[in-house]
């Protein structure tokens, strides 16, 4: 029986090739912008690891300054189509947003506890949901459920190390978290960038 599906030919499809080609050129040609960004991150992630506390207050006042510009935003786009369905649910979540980021600026000590404590349930939910995940997938996952039960018991034993340390470890936690964060992200850019910089076209 005949159908009217579209068929598609080499042709039609995107040349990879030629794609990997230009993204490869592109990382060479400019492979010491991203040395330079990868070596600022890794500076500042160390930095980050040694002072927990200045980069946990950083941290939590550019987390406060992203809340309150996106509300603010939030609220003006709001208004502007206020005829729109879902007017009232879009303008509390904006005006949620821009109490959010003017309690953390405000309270920028009180608000790393907040943040703690959210850092906390995300570590909780994550790893409850890798134990469940990788017991369920034992069979099929061979050999690599057993690292992704391992996982889920990290981030159960360090949400157990906050909570345990509260209000102290607000201190320090996010900061720490970020400074780790930011040394793997420095690393990867700078390998990539030597690489990219012996990549012959």
């Amino acid at each position: 029986m005949p159908t009217d599906l579209p068929t598609h030919t080499p042709a039609d499809q995107p040349d990879m090739a030629k794609m990997e080609t230009a993204v490869v050129k592109a990382l060479h040609q400019h492979w010491k912008l991203y040395l330079a960004e990868g070596l600022l991150l890794l500076v500042l992630g160390l930095i980050a690891i040694i002072i927990p506390a200045a980069a946990t207050l950083a941290a939590t006042l550019v987390f406060g300054w992203l809340f309150l510009i996106s509300g603010i935003i939030g609220l003006f786009t709001t208004f502007w189509m206020r005829g729109a369905p879902g007017f009232w649910w879009s303008l509390a979540s904006a005006a949620l947003a821009v109490l959010a980021g003017g309690y953390l600026l405000a309270q920028p000590i009180a608000g790393a506890l907040s943040l703690t404590v959210v850092l906390i349930a995300f570590f909780i939910i994550e790893g409850i949901a890798s134990l469940m995940f990788a017991l369920d997938h034992r069979r099929d996952l061979s050999g690599q459920w057993g690292w992704m039960l391992i996982s889920g018991l990290v981030d159960l034993v360090l949400s157990v190390m906050l909570i345990a340390g509260l209000p102290s470890t607000a201190v320090w936690a996010l900061g720490l978290l970020v400074g780790i964060n930011m040394v793997f992200g420095g690393v990867a850019l700078t390998a990539m960038a030597l690489h990219a910089r012996k990549e012959t076209l």
